[in-house]
């Protein structure tokens, strides 16, 4: 059973994985910072999270690539290198797994399905584009007399 101090170590420690980004975090350090040995925090770590902090870290950059891909700016071959993977068959590998499809085929959609005019982020939130806001577009119902 964990305490207050070591679930809160290892919340930390999950908000650090999750918020690196582009900057390696060691669990060597992190395990220091909660008081542990490298094995038992990993063990503490999955039993809470129910994942591995490689995991959780490789999740949090691979959601970071979506955002970026989204943005469509970047190269996926520099996607890739930003965001510490070995190599861009590497990401592509690990992306289609955990995404369901190729980091390529996922920007493709992405702007397929994008309306015209709603931004990356409305796209994400469900914001609606300037054309699917304006109510007076809509049709009128007609009226139905008994």
């Amino acid at each position: 059973m964990l305490d207050r101090d070591a679930l809160e170590a290892l919340c930390r420690a999950r908000a650090r994985l999750r918020a690196a980004g582009e900057e390696p975090v060691r669990i060597r350090r992190l395990a220091a910072e909660s008081g542990l040995s490298p094995h038992h925090f990993i063990r503490r770590f999955k039993a809470v999270f129910g994942a591995t902090p490689h995991q959780v870290a490789v999740r949090s950059r691979l959601e970071r690539a979506k955002a970026l891909l989204l943005e469509g700016e970047e190269s996926i071959t520099s996607i890739s290198l930003r965001l510490r993977f070995a190599s861009l068959g590497t990401f592509s590998a690990r992306f289609a797994r955990e995404v369901g499809m190729s980091p390529s085929r996922f920007r493709r959609l992405a702007v397929r399905l994008r309306p015209e005019g709603t931004s990356c982020l409305g796209l994400m939130t469900g914001e609606p584009s300037p054309r699917e806001s304006n109510f007076e577009e809509a049709p009128p119902r007609p009226v139905r007399r008994h």
